[in-house]
């Protein structure tokens, strides 16, 4: 079985194809191919959800043709497309949506749409150490904060969740009241190496809240008024400082939060997925506290951190391997740019 995998979501264009079996053997990845809009939207200071869309448009069928290259793979061969059906911008889905289906009709292929966390979840089974069913997750990507208890495809339990920002947006939004550019958090992360972690004192909100709900709009509020503290001339070693920082606040609230679902599950397992987990200070800190209890963790390769089409190819393929994918074989399609995970 050959999966073509289309994810079009946000600002990068994924296309990939996945072989699988139907012996429950890990899918393997042949080819994957991304494009990402950074360059486009860095002077809006922010994604643009109609020069998203209409990127998306661009370089999809491209991307395609890329990817079955360099699979040495024809159309033909492609025995069902995938889609990310949602969450994400409803016009650059729908972008994604229709080209997948106009494919799928015109070879006579069965088409599935694709939750885009699902596919994030079980992005590292795509690496050179896959986890094992059960394990608790921590999704952290773009607005989205979760923890899950993850028995197998499609048994998700949601253990706790954002209730304001995410993780990812507090590190976009701070970047962006330092100054730092679009995308923020990785330009934060840079900066953040060459300050003292120390030397500010940052909220960690909900920390000991006893629940494993998240919550970082007051982290954002917190580096404002730090900011306007150090007033209009801020020098760059300070700005290092508040990086720093404020990362690390982000990161002993996102460590805590998972030990603690690791505690409440007595798993001994951990995934980690989605682009705030190619941070390298929260593996460092992750990857210590859970050596002490013991427990694995797990990563998707860093090139299938942030959004790809071989995650949803992914997902789609180990969905077909339960018998869980609803493949549609009309070819009507809809998107769902806010869409429940454990709805899935």
């Amino acid at each position: 079985m050959n999966i073509l995998g289309i994810e079009s979501s946000c600002d990068e264009t994924g296309v990939a194809l996945v072989s699988c079996e139907a012996d429950g053997c890990v899918p393997r990845l042949r080819a994957h191919a991304l494009h990402s809009q950074i360059d486009m939207h860095q002077a809006y200071g922010g994604v643009v959800p109609e020069l998203a869309s209409r990127d998306h448009i661009r370089r999809v069928l491209p991307l395609a043709r890329q990817v079955l290259g360099e699979a040495g793979a024809s159309l033909e061969q492609v025995d069902m497309v995938a889609f990310t059906q949602g969450p994400g911008l409803a016009g650059a889905l729908l972008v994604g949506a229709g080209v997948a289906c106009a494919l799928a009709a015109a070879l006579g292929r069965p088409v599935v749409g694709v939750h885009h966390l699902e596919g994030h979840l079980l992005s590292p089974f795509l690496s050179a150490d896959p986890p094992e069913f059960p394990f608790v997750a921590l999704l952290v990507s773009g607005g989205h904060t979760q923890l899950m208890r993850v028995d197998d495809v499609g048994q998700y339990e949601l253990l706790g969740e954002t209730i304001d920002d995410a993780a990812g947006e507090a590190f976009d939004k701070s970047a962006k009241l330092m100054g730092l550019g679009y995308p923020g958090g990785p330009a934060l992360a840079r900066l953040a190496e060459f300050g003292d972690a120390d030397t500010f004192e940052l909220p960690r909100p909900l920390l000991h809240s006893g629940n494993l709900d998240f919550s970082f709009a007051g982290l954002k509020t917190a580096v404002r008024t730090q900011l306007l503290k150090l007033g209009t001339n801020v020098c760059e070693q300070d700005k290092a400082h508040l990086a720093a920082s404020t990362q690390q606040a982000i990161v002993d609230v996102l460590v805590r939060k998972s030990v603690s679902a690791l505690n409440e599950t007595g798993l001994k397992r951990l995934v980690v997925a989605g682009g705030v987990g190619a941070n390298a200070r929260l593996r460092e800190q992750l990857g210590a506290e859970c050596a002490k209890r013991q427990v694995r963790v797990h990563y998707p390769e860093l090139a299938l951190c942030t959004d790809n089409g071989a995650m949803i190819a992914l997902a789609a393929a180990m969905r077909w391997q339960r018998g869980l994918a609803r493949a549609r074989g009309d070819y009507a399609f809809n998107v769902l740019p806010r869409w429940p995970l454990n709805a899935a």
